[in-house]
């Protein structure tokens, strides 16, 4: 078996590093995909530096990949997938397909979900294995170089829209607006909702405009927060910051939700009677289903959805690295696969 090259870490924060490791036989349900692109995501940040305390090591990151097919078990070759086919994987590699969450067609969920870098290795490499169900095909029409923050950021935060069954007519709020929350504000602008960013940084708010909100506000002045109180059918917590949860949850109007995207790390306290007197609720997703990314690929063809991305060599992954680490991607980040032969 041919070894499939990646950029891994050794250890805990270290710099990525070239790695080759032997992924043994395809199982019969697996297609393995020749990586053209990578997009870079917080998480992978996270679990280079063990924040969720999950990380194995040698640890090969990356969960946003684009790439053609090169190998199909011969359960996969049944699935409808072709070699050659552009398919993309995104935070999940595999799902057992006969636990109840999977019966149910909620496969992100499933109680043996295999992520891509959690215990297996991701996609800043030559070479991605993953099982049929998560190799999802392409649109011809979206540009393979910049879709990959598609198929974790941007079903993130696509995926509430469906499971939450927000209206086009919701007034929606979006705090953070990085990588997750400037797609979160196009996807809901396109979705019909009257759409507010709520910043920290005064520089981002034209910008936010620009991205589909409608209107600008303050994610720390508590001005902005007396003046929109009760105002938000919808807020969505796209960033992993502290912020006034209390405050937040007197943004919502009455039967309203706080819903978090973000891995926001710290316990966040919440008054049960602030929730209890307006029948508001609190509550958070990961990632969707194989059903909803589809969903959202047409969607975001439809309507002309697209992260803003700037691109990086894998070859220099860690200087794509070192620059999400301080806080300059803008607003996501893609690798292009340049492995020599």
């Amino acid at each position: 078996m041919t070894k499939i090259r990646a950029w891994a870490a050794q250890e805990q924060g270290a710099a990525l590093e070239a790695f080759e490791y032997d992924p043994g036989p395809l199982a019969a349900e697996d297609v393995e995909i020749e990586v053209e692109y990578c997009g870079v995501c917080h998480s992978d940040l996270s679990m280079l530096d063990n924040e969720w305390g999950i990380t194995a090591y040698p640890f090969v990151p990356g969960h946003e990949a684009i790439g053609r097919v090169v190998a199909l078990g011969d359960v996969a070759k049944t699935k409808g997938l072709r070699l050659g086919q552009r398919v993309g994987v995104g935070w999940n590699v595999r799902s057992c397909l006969y636990c109840p969450a999977c019966i149910r067609g909620d496969v992100q969920l499933c109680e043996r979900i295999e992520p891509t870098i959690v215990g297996h290795h991701g996609a800043f490499a030559e070479r991605l294995r993953a099982h049929w169900i998560w190799s999802v095909p392409m649109p011809d029409s979206l540009a393979a170089e910049n879709a990959g923050p598609l198929l974790c950021g941007g079903i993130t935060v696509f995926a509430p829209l469906l499971q939450l069954h927000v209206a086009p007519t919701a007034r929606v709020g979006v705090f953070g607006i990085g990588g997750l929350g400037h797609m979160a504000l196009m996807f809901a602008n396109a979705w019909g909702c009257d759409v507010t960013a709520f910043t920290s940084s005064p520089g981002k708010m034209e910008e936010a405009k620009s991205f589909g909100a409608h209107h600008t506000a303050s994610s720390v002045a508590t001005d902005d927060y007396e003046r929109l109180a009760g105002s938000f059918d919808f807020i969505f917590i796209t960033a992993n910051a502290k912020l006034d949860w209390d405050a937040l949850i007197g943004l919502l109007a009455p039967q309203g939700r706080l819903h978090f995207l973000g891995a926001v790390l710290e316990p966040v306290p919440v008054q049960v009677m602030h929730l209890m007197m307006g029948q508001k609720a609190v509550s958070a997703s990961p990632t969707g289903s194989r059903a909803q990314i589809d969903s959202m690929l047409r969607f975001a063809c439809h309507h002309q959805v697209a992260p803003k991305v700037e691109h990086f060599p894998m070859s220099r992954v860690n200087d794509a690295m070192d620059h999400l680490r301080a806080g300059k991607a803008n607003y996501r980040i893609v690798l292009a696969a340049d492995f020599k032969h």
